[in-house]
C-alpha cells in the first residue's frame, strides 16, 4: 500500500493498541512494532511521524526499553507519551528521577503556554482532565524543550521543542479516560505531521481485491466460517476477488445463539451464493463436553475438534492450497509483542486455538491489518446486512463458556431462549446499537421459588450488558429498573426452568480479563 504513515514503537503498555485506534480514526494509516524491533520497521515503512507509547519499566532500570537513536535523528515529528517522554527526555540529554509521588487514574493539568499539540483545543491557563499512569518523572528537560502544561505530580505534563517538532506527554491521550485525548492526536498527525486521510475501508477495499488475485492466481481458496463477522468479512471480500475459487467450511459446534447458524448459512449460500459445505456436528461436540467444567478444558476440546472436524471437510474439497483466515491486527501485534509485557493477552480466552502446520497451505489473511471496528467498516462497504456486521460480538467456543459447569443440551436450549428474549428487549428499547455487548448466563446454581400455585427449582439467569468503546474497557449499561423488570419477567414467564434473573453490574478497568 503507498499510504502515509504513522510508526508506533511499542514500550509494552496495555493502551498501545488504542494509539493505534485513535490514529486510524483520524484516516491515517500506522504500525504498532515493539521496541526491539523498530528500527528494522522504522526503515521498512519510512514513517512521516512516529509515536512512542507508554510501558511498564522505569527508565532509571539499567538496560531498559529505549528507542532507535535514528528516530530522532530524522527530523520528523515525534509524538512522546508517559514511559516514551521519560526514555525521550533521557535519549535527547534530559534526566528521569524515581522516587516522587506516583500518579495514577484521573488528574487535572493547567496548561501554562501555547502549542500547536493541542492549538484550538485547550487555552493557556485553564485546567483539563486526563489519564495519568506513572511513577517515575523527567526533573530536567533536554535542551530546547518548554513546559507547556504541569499537574499536580507532573511538573511535565506536555513539554515539547516545537522546533524539532517532538513533542511528550505524560498522561495518556489514546484512552477514553482524557476526554480530549483523540482530538489531541488528531492535531499531531494532521496539523503537525501534516498526514492526509487517505486510509479508507474503499481504499482498502480495492488494494485487498488486487491483492488477493496476485496471490491466488487461478488457485483454489478454503475458509473456516466460525459465524463471527471477521471471518465472515473475510469469505465476501474473498469472492469478491475470486469468485467460485472459494469455498466456505462452517463448522456447527451447536453453541452458537439462537437463529444463528441458519442466518449464516442464508446468508452464504442464499444472499451470496458462496460454495459452502455446512457441517452438523453439534453431537459430536456435545458427548466431548460432557460432565467438563473447567472452562479453559472447554476452550480446548473445542478447539482440538473444530480442527478435526475441519480438516477432514477441507481434505474433500481437491486442489485447494490456500487456507483463508480471519487473523485481525491485534492477533498480529499480540504475536510480535515482546515476552511479558502487558500488550501480550491469553488469546485462549475468547478464541478456541488456530489450524494446525500441518495441513501445509498457504495463508490468505485480507484482514490481518484491520482493528475490529474496521472490519465492521469494511463489512459494510462490501454490503453485508447491518444485523450481521453490528452484532455484538461473540467468543469462540460459544455458549459453552456461558454455561457455568457441565454443559447439556437442556441447558443450552434453555440459555438460547433467555438469551433471544434479552437482546429482543434491547432491540425494542433502541439500546441494542449503545450496547457494546450484552448476553445472559446461565449459572449453575438452582432456586426455590414459588410461580403461581406450584414450587419450582430452577436455574438462575444473570444478565450482562456493557458500553465500551474500545473492547478493553468496560462498564456496565445502567438500565432502568423497568426495563430489567420487563426483561426479567418475559424470561421467567416464556422460558421453562429458569425462576430467577440477576443483573451484573461489573465494570472492567484496564487491564482486567472479561468474566464471562
Amino acid at each position: 500500500m503507498s499510504h502515509d504513515a504513522v510508526l508506533i514503537i511499542d514500550f509494552g503498555s496495555q493502551v498501545t493498541q488504542l494509539i493505534a485506534r485513535r490514529v486510524r480514526e483520524t484516516g491515517v494509516y500506522c504500525e504498532i512494532h515493539p521496541y526491539q524491533k523498530s528500527e528494522e520497521a522504522f526503515a521498512r515503512l519510512r514513517p512521516k511521524a512516529v509515536i512512542l507509547s507508554g510501558g511498564p519499566d522505569s527508565v532509571t532500570r539499567e538496560g531498559s526499553p529505549r528507542a532507535p537513536q535514528s528516530v530522532f535523528e530524522a527530523g520528523i515529528p515525534i509524538l512522546a507519551i508517559c514511559y516514551g517522554q521519560q526514555t525521550a527526555a533521557v535519549q535527547l540529554g534530559g534526566v528521569v528521577e524515581g522516587g516522587h509521588a506516583a500518579e495514577f487514574g484521573r488528574a487535572d493539568i493547567e496548561i501554562r503556554e501555547g502549542s500547536a499539540l493541542f492549538e484550538g483545543l485547550w487555552e493557556v491557563g485553564k485546567r483539563y482532565p486526563v489519564w495519568m499512569s506513572h511513577g517515575d518523572r523527567v526533573t530536567q528537560l533536554p535542551e530546547g524543550f518548554v513546559v507547556k502544561a504541569t499537574s499536580e505530580n507532573a511538573p511535565f505534563a506536555i513539554a515539547t521543542d516545537e522546533a524539532r517538532r517532538i513533542y511528550t506527554t505524560m498522561f495518556h491521550p489514546e484512552v477514553v479516560h482524557t476526554p480530549d485525548g483523540g482530538k489531541l492526536l488528531a492535531n499531531f498527525v494532521h496539523r503537525i505531521a501534516g498526514l492526509k486521510s487517505d486510509w479508507t475501508m474503499g481504499a482498502y477495499r480495492a488494494e485487498m481485491i488486487a491483492k488477493i488475485k496476485a496471490q491466488v492466481g487461478k488457485g483454489r481458496v478454503i475458509c473456516g466460517l466460525s459465524g463471527g463477522v471477521d471471518s465472515s468479512v473475510a469469505a465476501v471480500l474473498i469472492h469478491e476477488a475470486i469468485g467460485d475459487q472459494l469455498t466456505c467450511v462452517y463448522v456447527d459446534h451447536g453453541l452458537m445463539r439462537k437463529g444463528e447458524s441458519e442466518q449464516v448459512v442464508s446468508l452464504f449460500r442464499g444472499h451470496y451464493n458462496i460454495p459452502l459445505v455446512h457441517v452438523d456436528a453439534s453431537a459430536l461436540f456435545l458427548q466431548a463436553l460432557d460432565d467438563v467444567s473447567d472452562p479453559e478444558t472447554k476452550r480446548k476440546t473445542i478447539g482440538r475438534l473444530f480442527i478435526e472436524v475441519f480438516e477432514k471437510e477441507a481434505g474433500k474439497i481437491g486442489g485447494a492450497e490456500f487456507l483463508a483466515q480471519g487473523t485481525l491486527y491485534p492477533d498480529v501485534i499480540e504475536s510480535v509483542s515482546f515476552s511479558g509485557g502487558p500488550s501480550v493477552t491469553i488469546k485462549s480466552h475468547h478464541n478456541v486455538g488456530g489450524l494446525p502446520e500441518r495441513m501445509n497451505m498457504k495463508l490468505v489473511e485480507p484482514l490481518r491489518e484491520l482493528f475490529k471496528d474496521e472490519v465492521r467498516a469494511l463489512g459494510r462497504e462490501l454490503g453485508l446486512p447491518e444485523a450481521f456486521v453490528g452484532r455484538h460480538p461473540f467468543p469462540g467456543p460459544g455458549l459453552a463458556i456461558r454455561v457455568p459447569g457441565a454443559i447439556t443440551r437442556e441447558k443450552l436450549d434453555i440459555l438460547r431462549e433467555a438469551d433471544a428474549i434479552y437482546l429482543e428487549e434491547i432491540r425494542k428499547a433502541g439500546l441494542y446499537d449503545v450496547i457494546w455487548q450484552a448476553f445472559a448466563v446461565l449459572l449453575p446454581v438452582r432456586t426455590v421459588g414459588v410461580m403461581g400455585d406450584g414450587r419450582t427449582y430452577d436455574h438462575v439467569c444473570a444478565l450482562r450488558a456493557v458500553t465500551s468503546v474500545d473492547g478493553m474497557t468496560a462498564d456496565f449499561y445502567p438500565f432502568d429498573m423497568n426495563f430489567l423488570g420487563r426483561a426479567a419477567t418475559r424470561i421467567i414467564n416464556e422460558v421453562k426452568g429458569i425462576n430467577r434473573v440477576v443483573y451484573d453490574v461489573t465494570s472492567k478497568p484496564p487491564g482486567t480479563i472479561e468474566w464471562e
